[in-house]
C-alpha cells in the first residue's frame, strides 16, 4: 500500500513540476521576456481551418434553419391540400376549382419532401465534417500546442541550467534537464509530424465533400424552384438519398440532423 502512495505522490509531484514550468513559461511569453518556438507555416494553417470551421459552423446554422422553416411550409401545404381535397368533395359548385388547388398543393409538397431530403442531406454531411473531422484534427492541435509550451519550458529549464555554475549537483540537474529536455522535444517533433498530416487529408477531404455537396445544394434548390420535378428526382438518385417511407406520420426531416 505504501508503495502505491509513493507512487501517487511522484506521479502528483511531476504533474505539480511540469504545471508550474509551462506556466511560467507562458507567463513569459504573454508578457513577451521568454522566447517561443514558432512554426509560421504550420501556425498559419491552424489559424485558417479555426477561420474556415467558425465560417463552416455558420453555413451549418443557415442551412438548419433554412430546413426547419421549410419543414414548416411542407406541413403547411400538405394540411392544405387535405382542406382543399375535402372542400371540392363538399362543394359540387366549386368542385374543380377547389380540386386543382388541392392537387397542386399535393404536388409542391412531394416536391418539397424530396428538396427537404436533399437539404437534410447537406446539413448532415457539412455536420460532419465540421463536427467530426475538423474537430478531430483541432483536438490534435491542442495537443500539439500543449507539447509545444512543455517543449520551451523545458527548453527553458535547460539554458539557464547551462549558464549557471558547472558544480557537482549543478551537472547532475543539467543532465536530467537534458534527458527531460530531449523527451519533450521527441514529442513536440511527433505532434507537429502528425498535425501537419492531418492538415493535408483534412484539406483533401473538405474538398472532396464540398465539391459534392455543393452540387448537390445547387441542383436540388435550382431544380425545385424551377419546377421541375424529373431533375429533383435525380438530384437524389445522383447521390444515393432515399426518402423516408412515403405515408410516415410525420416524417421530420430533422430527426437526422
Amino acid at each position: 500500500m505504501s508503495g502505491i502512495a509513493v507512487e501517487k505522490f511522484d506521479i502528483v509531484k511531476k504533474w505539480g513540476i511540469n504545471t508550474y514550468k509551462c506556466t511560467k513559461q507562458l507567463i513569459s511569453e504573454r508578457f513577451g521576456r521568454g522566447s517561443r518556438t514558432v512554426d509560421l507555416e504550420l501556425e498559419t494553417q491552424i489559424e485558417l481551418l479555426r477561420e474556415t470551421k467558425r465560417k463552416y459552423e455558420c453555413v451549418l446554422q443557415l442551412a438548419r434553419a433554412l430546413t426547419s422553416h421549410f419543414y414548416s411550409l411542407v406541413q403547411t401545404q400538405h394540411a392544405l391540400g387535405d382542406a382543399f381535397s375535402d372542400l371540392s368533395q363538399k362543394s359540387p359548385e366549386l368542385q374543380e376549382e377547389f380540386g386543382y388547388n388541392a392537387e397542386t398543393q399535393k404536388l409542391l409538397c412531394k416536391n418539397g419532401e424530396t428538396l427537404l431530403g436533399a437539404v437534410n442531406f447537406f446539413v448532415s454531411s457539412i455536420n460532419t465534417l465540421v463536427n467530426k473531422t475538423m474537430e478531430d484534427t483541432l483536438m490534435t492541435v491542442k495537443q500539439y500546442e500543449t507539447a509545444r509550451l512543455e517543449y520551451d519550458a523545458y527548453r527553458t529549464d535547460l539554458e539557464e541550467l547551462s549558464l549557471g555554475p558547472r558544480d557537482a549537483g549543478t551537472l547532475c540537474r543539467l543532465d536530467v534537464a537534458q534527458s527531460q529536455f530531449q523527451s519533450h522535444k521527441d514529442k513536440y517533433e511527433k505532434l507537429r509530424a502528425d498535425v501537419a498530416i492531418k492538415l493535408k487529408f483534412l484539406e483533401e477531404n473538405k474538398i472532396k465533400v464540398m465539391h459534392k455537396q455543393l452540387l448537390l445544394f445547387h441542383n436540388a434548390i435550382s431544380a425545385y424552384f424551377a419546377g421541375n420535378q424529373q431533375q429533383l428526382a435525380q438530384s437524389l438518385k445522383q447521390f444515393n438519398i432515399k426518402l423516408k417511407t412515403p405515408g410516415a406520420e410525420k416524417p421530420s426531416w430533422l430527426e437526422e440532423q
